[in-house]
């Protein structure tokens, strides 16, 4: 990767619309999952790179991205990060091209609403000019995938295949030697006008660079998680708290409460004869009293009284009382039946 510090794009400017109510009041990425925020998880994949301390992240930032900008200073305050505003939504090149004047040499290109399990450790040798990271999936239609040559390098990415004799999907990871290169190809694909429904997809830049002579290569993830629906983000929360994030033995030292392996409870949380888990996340100073709750996922200071939740989401705040059924509630909200 050479002595350049790596700079770390994370484009989070899209409206999520398909975790509303949630992002009403809160950007995706800090929805929470597993006790902590996706963004946060984002960043901790970032832990095995080669010098995991000398990187910039370069947050691409649009609707309610002043939180964003809190999030990262009360949680990651040692981390460098710069924020960019991308007030219209025309896609993942136009995202990155906001940021060209903080970007030269090595770069990374992480998108914010899945997460990925890796080893960076392989960038310190890595000779490559780029790099896309796939996983083998059943049906690649709904995904971009990437086509490999003979010769073992990428030949071209394709957007939402056709067929499915190619089952590599590109998990939206990427690594660049040198990020002007990737620049020039933007500026190429939007002279060429080069775009699907009013956006440029970042595929289309990296096919632009591939024709003028890239040597891009792929790694191979076995865990790629996604946290762009509620579905979704309830199954990430069940792996996660399978994989590293569950405290039930802290959680189940609380009297008058039944602790049911795996969940995060957080410390300030109070917990008064109730049923939590299996796979619940209770956050920072939520009040959960005479409930049963499983698979599930509680935001900061929700509270719940007298109900019994499954595959629900609770919002930072929302109160519910007596409701037994799947909750989809946003921050701020108010059920009581």
């Amino acid at each position: 990767m050479g002595d350049q510090t790596l700079k770390v794009v994370i484009p989070m400017a899209g409206l999520g619309t398909r975790l509303r109510p949630h992002t009403w009041s809160k950007p995706k990425q800090l929805v929470s999952v597993a006790g902590k925020a996706v963004l946060d998880h984002v960043l901790e994949s970032l832990s095995s790179l080669p010098d995991p301390d000398d990187i910039e992240v370069i947050n691409i930032v649009g609707y309610l991205g002043d939180q964003i900008e809190e999030h990262m200073r009360l949680h990651h305050p040692n981390l460098r990060a710069r924020y960019v505003v991308q007030e219209d939504p025309l896609g993942q090149s136009h995202a990155v091209k906001l940021a060209q004047e903080y970007l030269c040499g090595p770069m990374l290109i992480v998108f914010a609403d899945t997460l990925i399990k890796t080893e960076l450790s392989l960038l310190k040798d890595e000779s490559a000019d780029a790099v896309a990271w796939v996983k083998p999936v059943r049906d690649p239609r709904r995904f971009g995938v990437a086509v490999i040559g003979e010769d073992g390098w990428v030949t071209r990415l394709i957007e939402k295949p056709q067929d499915m004799n190619n089952n590599l999907a590109v998990v939206g990871f990427y690594y660049f030697k040198e990020a002007e290169r990737l620049l020039e190809a933007i500026d190429e694909q939007m002279q060429r006008g080069l775009q699907l429904k009013g956006e440029y997809f970042l595929a289309d830049a990296i096919n632009i660079m591939l024709e003028h002579g890239l040597r891009m290569k792929t790694y191979s993830v076995d865990t790629w998680l996604d946290a762009g629906t509620p579905e979704a983000l309830l199954e990430t929360n069940r792996y996660l708290l399978e994989n590293g994030h569950d405290n039930s033995s802290e959680a189940a030292s609380r009297t008058d409460t039944v602790i049911v392996p795996p969940v995060f409870v957080h410390p300030s949380a109070l917990i008064d004869t109730s049923i939590i888990g299996p796979y619940v996340s209770v956050g920072a100073g939520c009040r959960v009293e005479h409930s049963i709750v499983q698979d599930s996922i509680l935001e900061e200071e929700a509270e719940t009284s007298g109900v019994i939740l499954d595959r629900s989401l609770v919002g930072r705040k929302a109160l519910l009382k007596q409701r037994a059924s799947t909750i989809n509630a946003g921050d701020n909200t108010e059920v009581t039946l």
